[in-house]
């Protein structure tokens, strides 16, 4: 009833306007004196055009919308309906002829009252209802200095205002020319470099980067400033969830450690792309991990005929069927618990689903778990699996199969890589002769979140309150999100003729203490508040990782991101000599294993076991 009511007075305001613009127009054209001669020509004239501008009104859409938030949209429907108004004042002059006649002025002097009148109107309730419902809350909230002076900054201050949680108190661009400018009540005061100095002016504890459109090292360097100036970094969501309608620039958030150390948005060849996969049947090993489901998701969006996801874990398998069913449910998927070393199996799935295209991601990964007890496990898995399912993918003449290895298959020295680098020459052997299976292999770094990886772990130990235990002060990493390898494991896919080794650029490498005091600080805390720990290098870890192995040349291919190594040629015989040790029945012990590793692998260089050490940042040594 209350919405009907105000609906009619708001109907009743405009025709009230009509009349006053209709009178305004004679007024003004003699000098706000009235002549009576007019009064007929008035009458007859405001009671065709009231009517009309009723009608009009409602077929411009002016009660749809509510005056609070009244915006251009709004102002465009007032002049449609303004514009159709006068149009119907000229229809009645030209239809009825009054006596004495309409002065032209009047013609001008009406829509310019009636848009003074009605636009006025709605401004003026919108800055009172403003007032009245924000204006007690111009001084609360906690002061904030958003960075950037863009179209995002200014829908971002635009509705801070309203919120009684947060207080613009200034800008921050390092856009000379809009220094000194105002958006939204809200001075740019200067360079992005200002920072510290002025969030300690206005005591804002507190900074939102309101920069989506900038590149990822801008964004790192404006965090950086902000964790140096002691105030903690937020940031607004992604444009395309705006644009999407998903979130409000409002919804900001702490930037996170993924937001430090992304990268550039990649680009594919997404035409390429659609047409080596759709209408194909694609199989993915691994397909409930980090990277396998990654994979599988990004397959999904280019229409294969049928996904076969193939997994050991029942409920990783669980999980990613259940992401395909809601988030592609027209695409045929098919969940398949299975081991890669088991050749009857792998027959039976072939035979049943016909596939086109292979993803071999399954694997074991985990570094020091492979190295000590679990070193034959892993060659079983990771390579006699890998000989297995492209010997199986051979002879169903499978069109192409890509294996997911890894940068530590490069001048390995742990078994992890060195099953990776067997696996990788297990493909080349495999590829050519007479295979009519096209094999490629691309090099994985180190996926920002993955199970297992750095950034999980020190997340879980900041929340414990510390320490946070590094290995040593020197080890590097590189790192990318999961996103962008798999969208560049894809690109690889189309490109590749057949024995390639894609590597990816990683970008360079990231200090994993660095790491740890960034997530630390990003955390709120000080290195006063949780410690750092040297452990010592685990088991078959190095302090850096390599790209390429030094026999190895790259040449450029046509993405910027994906190099192609020419990595040794694999013997001829090698199939023939390496099978009978992956087939033997006996269990193998670690150090059997690794002698055998390092006669099939040239540049393995296993390391020597060596004591644990731990060590507080700044502290002394302690063996464990």
């Amino acid at each position: 009833m209350i919405a009907i009511n105000r609906s009619a007075l708001v109907f009743v305001f405009d025709l009230v306007c009509a009349l006053v613009a209709w009178m305004g127009g004679f007024l003004l054209r003699f000098n706000f004196t009235w002549q009576p001669e007019y009064s007929a020509t008035f009458w007859a004239g405001a009671l065709w055009l009231l009517p009309f501008h009723a009608l009009l009104c409602r077929w411009a859409g002016l009660y749809r919308g509510l005056w609070v938030f009244a915006s251009l949209p709004d102002l465009k429907r007032l002049l449609r309906a303004i514009g159709g108004s006068v149009l119907a004042l000229a229809v009645f002059v030209v239809m009825f002829h009054p006596e004495p006649a309409v002065p032209r002025s009047v013609f001008a002097l009406y829509p310019m009252s009636l848009i003074m009148l009605m636009g006025g109107g709605r401004v003026i309730y919108r800055l009172w209802k403003e007032g009245h419902l924000h204006g007690s809350q111009v001084d609360t909230g906690r002061p904030v200095v958003v960075v950037g002076a863009g179209r995002t900054a200014a829908m971002l201050v635009r509705e801070l205002s309203q919120s009684n949680a947060w207080r613009v108190v200034a800008l921050l661009d390092d856009d000379r020319g809009k220094w000194g400018r105002d958006i939204g009540g809200c001075r740019v005061l200067g360079p992005i470099s200002a920072l510290a100095e002025v969030a300690r002016n206005y005591h804002a504890k507190h900074a939102i980067l309101a920069i989506p459109s900038a590149s990822e090292e801008a964004r790192r360097v404006a965090t950086q400033l902000a964790m140096q100036a002691g105030v903690e970094a937020l940031t607004v969501p992604r444009v395309e969830d705006v644009m999407a309608g998903l979130v409000t620039v409002s919804h900001v958030r702490r930037v996170e450690i993924d937001d430090l150390l992304g990268r550039d948005p990649v680009w594919i060849d997404t035409p390429h792309v659609q047409a080596l996969l759709k209408d194909k049947v694609v199989v993915v090993t691994g397909a409930g991990g980090s990277i396998g489901s990654e994979l599988c998701q990004q397959l999904a969006r280019f229409q294969p005929a049928k996904l076969v996801l193939l997994e050991q874990s029942e409920y990783a398998l669980y999980s990613i069927e259940q992401w395909c069913r809601q988030h592609r449910p027209g695409l045929p998927v098919v969940p398949i618990l299975g081991d890669v070393k088991d050749r009857e199996r792998l027959r039976e799935i072939f035979r049943q689903h016909g596939p086109h295209i292979v993803f071999h991601a399954a694997a074991y990964k985990h570094v020091p778990m492979l190295e000590v007890d679990n070193a034959w496990q892993a060659v079983r898995n990771n390579v006699l699996g890998t000989y297995i399912l492209s010997s199986v993918a051979c002879e169903f003449e499978i069109e192409r199969f890509i294996l997911i290895s890894t940068d530590k298959a490069v001048n390995p020295t742990n078994v992890m890589g060195a099953t990776k680098r067997l696996a990788e020459m297990i493909c080349q052997a495999m590829h050519g002769g007479t295979n009519r299976t096209q094999f490629e292999m691309v090099r994985f770094g180190n996926v920002l979140g993955s199970t297992g990886s750095v950034i999980p772990l020190f997340q879980e130990q900041i929340a414990r309150g510390g320490p946070v235990t590094v290995t040593h002060p020197e080890i590097t990493r590189y790192f990318m999100s999961v996103d962008e390898a798999v969208q560049l494991v894809l690109q690889a896919a189309t490109m590749g003729e057949g024995g390639e080794i894609f590597v990816m650029e990683m970008g360079e490498p990231v200090r994993i203490v660095d790491l740890a005091r960034n997530m630390i600080r990003l955390s709120g805390y000080t290195e006063d508040d949780i410690r750092i720990e040297y452990t010592g290098l685990r088991p078959g870890e190095k302090l850096y990782e390599e790209l390429l192995a030094d026999e190895e040349h790259t040449r450029k291919t046509p993405h910027p991101k994906l190099r192609v190594a020419k990595a040794r040629k694999v013997p001829s015989n090698f199939l023939e000599t390496v099978l009978p040790w992956l087939v033997q029945s006996r269990l193998l012990s670690d150090d059997e294993v690794k002698t055998a590793l390092a006669q099939w692998i040239e540049e393995y260089q296993p390391l020597l076991r060596r004591p644990l050490l731990t060590v507080v940042d700044g502290g002394a040594a302690k063996r464990a």
